[in-house]
C-alpha cells in the first residue's frame, strides 16, 4: 500500500510538471488518466481498452483529449527531455525510425513502404525518432512522422487527417536533422550522434551532421565507396562560366568491403566494448582513415564556396572508418564512418558504434508494454498526442527505475484523478 501511495504521488508530481504547459486542469487530469491507462496491465492499449480498465476512465473524454484537443505536444516533449537528460547521462543520441503496420489508407502518413516491424514492404506509417542513450538507460527525445510523397497532392486525405498546410514530404534524414535543430533551439546538444545505415549511407545526412559540428558514428553498407585519406583530388581551373569541375582522383574509389578484405584478417585487433548478460562482448575491429567518395549539395557546399563564388568541388572530408570482422566469419560484417576527436580510443569508437542496441529496448517497451502502436485514431493531431503520451509514460517509468527513492510532491492539478491506484 505504501508503494502504491508513493507511485500515485510520484505520478501526480510528474504530470503536474510535464503537462504544466496544458492550459486547463481537466486536460492535465486526462493526461494523468491516459498515462495510467498506458501503464496498466493489459495487452491492448487502445482508448476503449484502457478506459474499461480505469476506475475513472471515460472513452469519449480520452478520445477527445487525444484526437481533438488543441494542446501542443512540443512543450511536453521539451519538458520530458529537460527532466530525463540529466538522469540518462547520455553518451550519444541515436537517430532511428519505427514503423506502424496499418490497414486501409486513411491513417495519417500511411502508404505502402518498407516496414521494419514486418521486415518487408507493407502498408504502414513510419516515424523518425531521436533518443538519448547510455549503456544503462535511454529516452526518446523527438518524433517526426514521415509523410510519403504521394500525400503532398492528396487533398482529400490531408483534409480528413488534419495535416497542416505547411507540412510536406521531407526525406527521413532531413527530418532527423530538423529534430536535432529543434533540440538545439532548446539548448540541448548531443555528445555524439549515432545512426544505422539508412542514415549513415546518405552523404547529405553525414554532411548535415558535419556542418552542425556534431561528432558522429554512423553505420554504412559494405558497398559504400571510399578513397584513401591521403588521396588528394585534382580539379581543373574554373573559367567563371559553366559548371565548376568536380574532384578527380588518380585512383578509382573502392568499396569499404574490398578495402577491409585487402587488409586481411591479421590487421584486425580484439576489442571488448561492454559486459553483456552473458559476459564481455568482444570482436575484432580495424580502424582506418578514409575519404568517402561522392558529392553532396546544400549548406555545406554554399559555405565552402570561395570568394569568387565557385561552388564546392565535391571532395568529401576525411573520416574514420571502423570495420568489424568477427571470429568465424568469412568476411567483415559491419562498417561505420565516424567523425570524433583524434584522441578517441578504438574501444570507445566501438562502444559508441554499438550503443544503438539500447533503443531497441525502448521500442520493445513502448510497443509491447505501453501501446505505442496501438493508437486507432487517424489524425495528425491524434498521432502526435499519442506518441507524446507514450513518451511521457516511458519517461516516468525510466525515472522510477533510475531514481526509485526520489522525493515527490502531490499536485492539486491532478489530485482528483490520482486517488485511484494506478496499478
Amino acid at each position: 500500500m505504501r508503494q502504491a501511495r508513493g507511485l500515485r504521488a510520484g505520478l501526480a508530481e510528474f504530470v503536474a510538471d510535464v503537462f504544466g504547459s496544458l492550459p486547463r486542469r481537466d486536460q492535465r487530469e486526462k493526461g494523468d488518466c491516459y498515462l495510467r491507462g498506458l501503464m496498466l496491465e493489459g495487452r491492448r492499449k487502445s482508448i476503449d481498452a484502457m478506459a474499461s480498465r480505469l476506475p475513472d476512465g471515460n472513452t469519449q473524454n480520452l478520445q477527445q483529449f487525444v484526437s481533438a484537443s488543441t494542446w501542443d505536444p512540443v512543450p511536453v516533449r521539451r519538458r520530458i527531455a529537460e527532466r530525463l537528460l540529466p538522469l540518462v547521462r547520455a553518451d550519444a543520441w541515436a537517430i532511428d525510425d519505427v514503423s506502424f503496420p496499418k490497414d486501409g489508407r486513411m491513417s495519417v502518413g500511411v502508404a505502402p513502404q518498407y516496414c521494419g516491424a514486418l521486415g518487408k514492404q507493407a502498408n504502414c506509417q513510419v516515424a523518425v525518432s531521436v533518443h538519448a542513450v547510455s549503456d544503462t538507460a535511454s529516452c526518446p527525445l523527438q518524433w517526426r512522422l514521415f509523410l510519403p510523397p504521394e500525400w503532398d497532392a492528396d487533398t482529400e486525405r490531408r483534409l480528413r487527417t488534419g495535416v497542416p498546410d505547411a507540412v510536406r514530404h521531407v526525406e527521413k534524414w532531413q527530418l532527423a536533422l530538423d529534430a536535432l535543430d529543434e533540440a538545439a533551439a532548446w539548448g540541448m546538444h548531443p555528445p555524439v550522434v549515432v545512426a544505422d545505415a539508412a542514415y549513415g549511407q546518405n552523404a547529405l545526412s553525414r554532411a548535415g551532421l558535419t556542418e552542425r559540428g556534431l561528432d558522429h558514428v554512423v553505420a554504412i553498407r559494405a558497398d559504400a565507396v571510399v578513397h584513401p585519406a591521403c588521396a588528394i583530388p585534382a580539379t581543373l581551373a574554373w573559367t567563371g562560366t559553366g559548371r565548376p569541375s568536380v574532384a578527380r582522383y588518380r585512383e578509382a574509389a573502392v568499396s569499404v568491403a574490398a578495402l577491409a578484405a585487402a587488409r586481411g584478417r591479421d590487421a584486425f585487433a580484439d576489442v571488448t566494448w561492454r559486459c553483456g548478460s552473458r559476459g564481455p562482448m568482444r570482436s575484432r575491429f580495424l580502424r582506418l582513415r578514409v575519404r568517402p567518395a561522392g558529392r553532396t549539395v546544400g549548406h555545406l557546399a554554399r559555405e565552402a564556396a570561395g570568394a569568387d563564388g565557385r561552388a564546392w568541388d565535391g571532395a568529401m572530408p576525411e573520416a574514420g572508418l571502423l570495420v568489424q570482422w568477427p571470429d568465424g566469419a568469412e568476411h567483415p560484417t559491419d562498417y561505420w564512418l565516424f567523425d570524433l576527436p583524434e584522441e578517441t580510443s578504438t574501444a570507445e569508437v566501438v562502444r559508441l558504434a554499438k550503443i544503438r542496441w539500447r533503443i531497441e529496448h525502448d521500442h520493445r517497451e513502448m510497443k509491447h508494454g505501453l501501446g505505442l502502436d496501438h493508437f486507432e485514431g487517424r489524425s495528425w493531431t491524434g498521432w502526435h498526442h499519442h506518441v507524446t503520451l507514450v513518451t511521457a509514460a516511458h519517461a516516468f517509468l525510466t525515472e522510477r527505475r533510475l531514481s526509485p527513492k526520489a522525493p515527490t510532491r502531490a499536485s492539486p492539478s491532478t489530485r482528483s484523478s490520482t486517488r485511484s491506484n494506478p496499478s
